[in-house]
């Protein structure tokens, strides 16, 4: 709870600064308003919470009734809240609720559509860390609205060795090893592989978790068959909507997906004055 109001404290400073020029000379002391924020299209909802706390750090006394919750889908036309309050206050918070709003609910929407298109597979959607800098607890809880998962937050919560980790550590076998002796047993290690080669050191050196790098459908096929079940699955590089129902079809355990985060179109909602 903190970090977001973090994050809609920063973002209203950066909008604000030393004031509301335009409604302030608009707008007369004291005069009141009902507004509703409305879908202009489709999506799965996102930030309902987050567009309230918006007002109510503007200004507390604004009533706002949401009308559905986070995670459902909305129709075009549908209500998503009726706000009540001082005009000049949901003019001032207007721009800041609507954008993160807006970019909550399209990370849903996007990975509502590659959730639905795995369905028939053991295959989970997962995000990465391609998130804008500052929302990213708003963006990885988009994508678990929308039915996907979480991967590691940041740095500091899960192992994911790379190909760069691998060059500077002298190997695959050597950054395992100095992982594993200075993890505690409660972390799982994660290590990237470009080819069936890797995999079988990474095998070797009793990874967890193996990511399969930008590899072919017939590589990743050949990968999952040679792990079985001595480590879990993780297809990454190379997804997207017309192409990760056959990476799921492979059998893999996860889908890494960078576009939820990093590549999507905000969700189109206004708010209107009644």
């Amino acid at each position: 709870m903190f970090e977001i109001q973090r994050i809609v404290q920063t973002a209203l400073e950066e909008d604000i600064g030393l004031g509301d020029i335009t409604t302030e000379v608009t707008i007369t002391s004291g005069t009141t308003a009902r507004a509703e924020l409305v879908a202009k299209e489709d999506f799965i909802l996102a930030g309902i919470d987050v567009a309230e706390k918006v007002f109510k750090t503007v200004d507390s006394t604004v009533d706002f009734e949401r009308l559905l919750q986070d995670g459902c889908q909305v129709r075009k036309g549908e209500v998503l809240a009726w706000l009540r309050g001082s005009a000049a206050s949901l003019l001032t918070a207007e721009r800041v609720a609507l954008n993160l709003m807006q970019r909550m609910c399209a990370i849903a929407s996007l990975t509502r559509r590659y959730v639905d298109a795995v369905a028939d597979t053991k295959a989970v959607i997962v995000d990465t860390r391609k998130t804008v800098p500052g929302l990213r607890v708003l963006d990885k809880y988009s994508v678990r609205m929308g039915g996907g998962r979480n991967h590691r937050i940041g740095l500091f919560d899960g192992v994911l060795i790379k190909e760069n980790h691998v060059a500077a550590a002298g190997g695959i076998a050597e950054a395992i090893s100095r992982a594993r002796v200075k993890l505690p047993h409660t972390l799982k290690i994660e290590i990237e592989t470009r080819n069936v080669d890797e995999v079988e050191q990474a095998l070797a050196a009793a990874a967890d978790i193996i990511m399969l790098d930008n590899m072919s459908l017939d590589e990743m096929r050949q990968a999952v068959e040679l792990i079985g079940d001595r480590a879990l699955t993780e297809a990454s590089g190379g997804v997207n909507l017309e192409t990760v129902a056959d990476i799921a079809a492979t059998g893999v355990d996860i889908i890494s997906v960078g576009a939820l985060t990093h590549s999507i179109k905000a969700a189109d909602i206004s708010m209107l004055f009644d």
